[in-house]
Formats: C-alpha cells, sequence, structure tokens
C-alpha cells in the first residue's frame, strides 16, 4: 500500500514538471521546432484572414454591380424623374389620377436599373411583368376597357339630339391629320395608322390599335419590322387626355366669341327606358356593319351599356364598372408605365410622336370648335349650340365635357352644359373606334 502511494506521488510529480516544462523554460531541446511551427502556423492565420478579406471585398463588388446604383443611366434617372412628375401632377392637380399614378409608378417600376438576364424587366421572357404587358401587346386590356366605360355611360343626351354625333365625327380630323404628319416625318403606313390615333384622345384604343400594327413583331412587304412604338403611343395619348383642362380652354376662348360662349341650349328632351335599350343594339350593329375591325372596342362597348339599361343585369353590370375596369386600369396604367424602359423609349422617335401628340390634340379640339359654328350656320332660334361643345368631341370622357361646362360657367353662370357636352363626347369614343378599325382595315 505505501509502495502504491509512492508510485502515485512520484506519477503526480512526474506529471506537474512535464506541465509546467514549456513555462519554465525546459524544453529547450524542441523549442526551435515549436517556433518554426508556430511562425507557420501565424504565416497560414495571416494568409486565410487576407483570403476573407479578400473574398468580402469581391463579395461586396458583386452585391453592388447587381444594384441600381452600378447600373443607374441618365436615361434611368431621366425617366424616374417624369414618373414622379405623372404622380405629382395626378395628386396635385387631380389630372386623371386614376391614370397618371399607375402610369408614373409603372415609369418608375420600368426604368429601375437592373442586371440582364434575371427575368426581371418588362420586355424579358418570363418576368412577372412581362407576362402582365401580354394584355397590353395582345390588344386584351383596351376592349376591357370599353366594357367598363360602356357599363358607366348614358346615352341620353346623344339619343335626345343626334345631330351633336356630327361633332365627335368632326373631331376625329386631328387622327387623319396626325397620319399624314407621321408619313411626313418618315415612319411608314402601319407606324403612322398607330400614331394617328392619338389624335382622338383615346389612350385604350390608341394602346388597341398600336397593338396590332406598330407592335415590333408585324412585317413589312420589303422585309423590314415595324417599330415597337406602343409605349411611346400610349404615354402620349394618356398624357394629353390628362392636360385636356390646360390645352382646351385657351383655344375654346381663341376660336368662340364670348357672345356665342353665352349661348344657352334648350334642355334635351326626355328618353324612354325602350329606347335606351334599343340604342346599343342598333348602334353596335350600325357602327359594326361600317366598320367590322373595331368589334373588339365597339362590341365591348355597346354591350356594356346594355348590362347597364337591359334593367337584368345589374349585378354584372355593376361588376364591369367597378371592380373590373378598376382592376384592368391598374393593369394597364403600370405596365404601359413600365414599358419606358429608357434603353427604347427616349429616342427620336419618341419625341416626335409626342410633338405630333399635342399638334393631334390641337387640331382635333379645333375641328370640333369650327364644325360647332359651321353648324350654328344652319340652325336658327333655340334649336342653336353652344359651340364650345365642340370641344367635347375628343373621346376624353368625361373631362372634355367637364372642361366645356366650366368655361360655360364663366362666360354665364347660369349655362350649364355639361349634359349637351356628354353627346359629342361620347360620340368622340364611338367615332374614334371607328376610325380605328378603318385604319386597322388598310394596313393591318
Amino acid at each position: 500500500m505505501k509502495k502504491m502511494k509512492k508510485v502515485l506521488v512520484i506519477f503526480a510529480v512526474l506529471s506537474f514538471l512535464i506541465f509546467i516544462r514549456p513555462a519554465l523554460g525546459l524544453n529547450s531541446n524542441t523549442n526551435a521546432t515549436s517556433n518554426l511551427q508556430s511562425d507557420a502556423i501565424e504565416q497560414v492565420d495571416d494568409s486565410e484572414q487576407k483570403n476573407l478579406l479578400n473574398n468580402a471585398f469581391k463579395g461586396i463588388k458583386t452585391f453592388y454591380s447587381y444594384t441600381g446604383f452600378a447600373n443607374a443611366t441618365t436615361g434611368n434617372l431621366l425617366m424616374i424623374f417624369i414618373g414622379i412628375i405623372f404622380i405629382y401632377l395626378g395628386i396635385k392637380f387631380d389630372y386623371e389620377p386614376l391614370l397618371l399614378i399607375p402610369i408614373g409608378t409603372g415609369v418608375i417600376i420600368g426604368n429601375i436599373p437592373f442586371v440582364a438576364g434575371n427575368q426581371t424587366g418588362i420586355y424579358e421572357a418570363g418576368s412577372v411583368l412581362n407576362y402582365l404587358y401580354f394584355g397590353v401587346l395582345k390588344g386584351i386590356y383596351p376592349p376591357l376597357i370599353f366594357l367598363g366605360i360602356g357599363a358607366m355611360t348614358d346615352f341620353s343626351s346623344l339619343i335626345a339630339n343626334p345631330k351633336l354625333m356630327l361633332l365627335g365625327a368632326a373631331a376625329q380630323i386631328g387622327v387623319f391629320a396626325t397620319f399624314l404628319g407621321a408619313l411626313y416625318l418618315g415612319f411608314n403606313l402601319p407606324e403612322a395608322g398607330a400614331i394617328g390615333i392619338i389624335g382622338g384622345a383615346d389612350g385604350p384604343t390608341a394602346i388597341f390599335l398600336s397593338s396590332k400594327l406598330a407592335n415590333g413583331i408585324n412585317i413589312l412587304a420589303d422585309g423590314t419590322t415595324v417599330k415597337n412604338l406602343i409605349g411611346p403611343i400610349a404615354i402620349a395619348a394618356y398624357s394629353y387626355m390628362a392636360l385636356v383642362p390646360v390645352i382646351q380652354p385657351p383655344l375654346m376662348r381663341l376660336l368662340i366669341s364670348k357672345e356665342d360662349r353665352k349661348i344657352k341650349m334648350k334642355p334635351p328632351r326626355a328618353v324612354s327606358q325602350k329606347e335606351k335599350m334599343i340604342f346599343p343594339v342598333v348602334a353596335m350593329l350600325l357602327t359594326l356593319f361600317i366598320s367590322p375591325s373595331a368589334l373588339p372596342l365597339l362590341g365591348m362597348l355597346f354591350f356594356g351599356n346594355l348590362l347597364k339599361e337591359s334593367g337584368r343585369t345589374e349585378r354584372l353590370a355593376d361588376t364591369a364598372r367597378t371592380k373590373l375596369i378598376d382592376i384592368v386600369t391598374i393593369l394597364l396604367g403600370v405596365t404601359v408605365g413600365a414599358s419606358t424602359q429608357a434603353d427604347i423609349f427616349i429616342t427620336k422617335d419618341s419625341m416626335l410622336i409626342f410633338g405630333l401628340g399635342a399638334i393631334s390634340f390641337v387640331i382635333a379640339t379645333c375641328g370640333g370648335l369650327l364644325f360647332a359654328k359651321f353648324m350654328n350656320r344652319f340652325l336658327k332660334g333655340d334649336n342653336k349650340i353652344n359651340p364650345l361643345i365642340g370641344a367635347a368631341g375628343v373621346s376624353a370622357v368625361p373631362d372634355s365635357a367637364r372642361v366645356v361646362h366650366h368655361e360655360g360657367l364663366k362666360s354665364d353662370p347660369t349655362n350649364y352644359l355639361l349634359m349637351h357636352a356628354m353627346a359629342p363626347n361620347v360620340s368622340g369614343v364611338i367615332g374614334s373606334a371607328i376610325a380605328a378599325g378603318i385604319i386597322l382595315s388598310f394596313l393591318g
């Protein structure tokens, strides 16, 4: 037992000496080897730290290369600024906010810089935006918009005073004037036809026709491919629709005398419910026999109105004029806005289209105003019309009619023109769709 205790004590002392040997410097025999190993370990640690830092910097550089800051161009920043202006105009001045706010947001979305190939942009196959853009590219959204417009439109003023339809037809002079102007500036026939419809100040119709004629897909007889002008044409059409309160009043005051602006029109006659029900059917047949190519637009317009006036399909009419048109307006506005990618949108052609659009809108407004004055030469007494309502012949419903009404009130606070102005206004919608159908028949 005593021997066992001695063995354990000796073992404990030896273990303790072995443990404190490095601290006492007693491992001199292996000190050189240990120092070499320590230096090697430190070198490895330093190398690993350097590699880690290099990899970290590479990761940060890679991350930065994928951000918008690294890929932004002057064009992107310019278009984002334009998108912000659209939103500002819609909110601050109430210029077509239901259109300008979605379009402005779409412009910002479409011009956020990104790395190509990740299915992000609206023109990249497989991206979410590209799928939503399908409705624009194939002309699906415009007929749905027309369905909603038909379901919320009252054609009573037009039924009560059919001669005012001529004002809507007269305003279409802007369409054909723009068409000739586009040809003069070097656009080919289909492209000029699509640009021309801007003169009708009808966004859905402009999108529908440009998706058929200037979609970047159709091939001409000489082998060239038409340009994709859907974005510039749509933005131009909606922009001038929103600027109706800015563009039209000066033209009204320039062309219509103060005395003529004070003309009071007799109240329209009462229209029976039976007339309202018959009108969409008769109008559908008549207009589509004249312009069958306008069937997707006018067919849906009068179908929507029939839902409203039949008295049996109020639920469908309510859906068409509220939920459906709201959803389609959101999708249409955002995708049209997003299609204005700087590398595609900021071109000489876009600038020419905007210039032509401004001129065409002026011509259309003047055409309606002057034709209204011309009509008064053949009308007597209380059958005379207030020439201001001619400006409502463009199809910016109902903004043109509201502008006419406000201008009439400025001349005579007791002169209410809204209901009278709605007749040429809805006629302008029908007229621009017929014009689009005729152009499509010849050039499609």
